[in-house]
């Protein structure tokens, strides 16, 4: 399985920018997809996710509102669409997906997760 996430770059605060992976290898349609970042000198923390039918979403409380994730049709990618960012959103996003059913908030932490993106830099200029 290979996750390949895009869509990262340079925005101003208060500017919107999308993010996508694609899941390749597998079919995702049982998958939670998800999306955590990591700033630098910073643990890397769950910022959203969608399950296959996007019935369900999951949300920081420090994006909520602002960012929406959602499903690709063919349920194998999974979008971040990012707006009213602010200079602390700037991170390397890594798109992550797991096969597993767990609680909800299992899902806000890294261990359920089975599969990682490389990562893509988000840089929100003040």
């Amino acid at each position: 399985v290979q996750l390949q996430a895009s869509g990262g770059g340079l925005v101003q605060a208060g500017g919107s920018l999308s993010l996508s992976c694609v899941a390749s290898g597998r079919t995702f349609n049982t998958y939670i997809m998800g999306w955590f970042r990591q700033a630098p000198g910073k643990e890397r923390e769950f910022v959203a996710a969608a399950s296959w039918s996007a019935g369900d979403t999951y949300y920081a409380d420090s994006v909520k509102g602002r960012f929406t994730a959602s499903r690709g049709a063919a349920k194998s990618t999974v979008n971040l669409q990012m707006s009213s960012l602010k200079p602390e959103d700037t991170a390397v996003y890594y798109c992550a997906a797991t096969d597993k059913i767990y609680g909800a908030a299992y899902y806000y932490t890294p261990r359920p997760y089975d599969y990682w993106g490389q990562g893509t830099l988000v840089t929100v200029s003040s």
